[in-house]
């Protein structure tokens, strides 16, 4: 069972990576900060008497499902905004309005995308979840551990149960090992 101490420890250590982690799914800074507070809040109402060694795997877990469920809000949300957006103003002053000018997309967001833009991003990142999963599992982990999850080689090391230097081989044969394969591709990162 982990104590207090350490389950307030965990949580601090672990914060800013997840922030990190939040605000590459959601590209939203406030909202990575709600995804990871929400987040800390269920692990510690719901797993804080889980052993100490649990904890990673436990955090990790539920910060995935608390951002997919942000995604499935912001998906039906949108679509009621959508929905009622054709019920704006109409007649009267108001007949020229358009809602399509007056919406203005933030420079570098999603938004602001074009769609062949957004097409060859989806492109590219489904080329690379491609060959990611072609990499033999250890090299998968670890190259997942170290560079999507932002642990370091020791963090790796123990959740692996392999001696850091397995991991930096691990990373190392995966990191060349895509290189090459998107390289064949024509894909040079």
């Amino acid at each position: 069972m982990a104590t207090d101490k350490e389950l307030s420890d965990f949580l601090e250590n672990v914060e800013r990576r997840a922030f990190k982690q939040a605000v590459y799914a959601v590209r939203k800074d406030e909202s990575a900060l709600d995804i990871v507070q929400d987040a800390m809040i269920k692990l510690a109402e719901k797993y804080g008497d889980k052993p100490a060694a649990e904890l990673p795997a436990l955090f990790q877990r539920i910060l995935q499902t608390t951002i997919l469920d942000y995604f499935r809000r912001e998906k039906v949300r949108n679509t009621w905004v959508s929905l009622f957006s054709g019920m704006g103003p109409s007649g009267g002053e108001h007949e020229d309005f358009d809602m399509l000018e007056s919406y203005a997309a933030e420079e570098g967001t999603e938004a602001a995308e074009s769609g062949a833009d957004k097409f060859e991003r989806q492109q590219m990142l489904d080329i690379i979840d491609a060959e990611v999963q072609k990499l033999p599992a250890r090299q998968r982990e670890a190259f997942l551990m170290r560079y999507w999850q932002d642990m370091d080689v020791a963090e790796t090391a123990e959740a692996m149960g392999c001696s850091e230097g397995s991991v930096k081989t691990h990373c190392s044969r995966a990191t060349h090992a895509l290189a090459e394969a998107l390289a064949a591709k024509g894909i040079t990162l």
